[in-house]
């Protein structure tokens, strides 16, 4: 597999993050906004055939990556809190 599907899903998840910042949304919503990113690289992914995936396969694999994103993004902020 190459990088490809990763380059999608880290720029649009770099938009939907700046558009977050700019707007001042609450973190509670950082899910959805991570489903939705999911949803919106599965669909570039397979409409644009970025990778010779099927259908279902591109759809959890970006669903897994921006979750993962997402979870690993909190695990830093847990390990800040610890050293305070």
């Amino acid at each position: 597999m190459n990088i490809t599907v990763g380059i999608v899903i880290a720029a649009i998840t770099l938009v939907a993050g700046e558009i977050t910042k700019l707007f001042k949304v609450d973190s509670k919503w950082i899910p959805l906004q991570n489903l939705i990113i999911a949803t919106l690289s599965s669909v570039i992914c397979i409409v644009f055939k970025v990778e010779e995936m099927s259908v279902l396969e591109t759809i959890l694999f970006c669903l897994f990556a921006t979750l993962g994103a997402g979870g690993a993004y909190d695990v830093t902020k847990v390990f800040k809190k610890g050293d305070e």
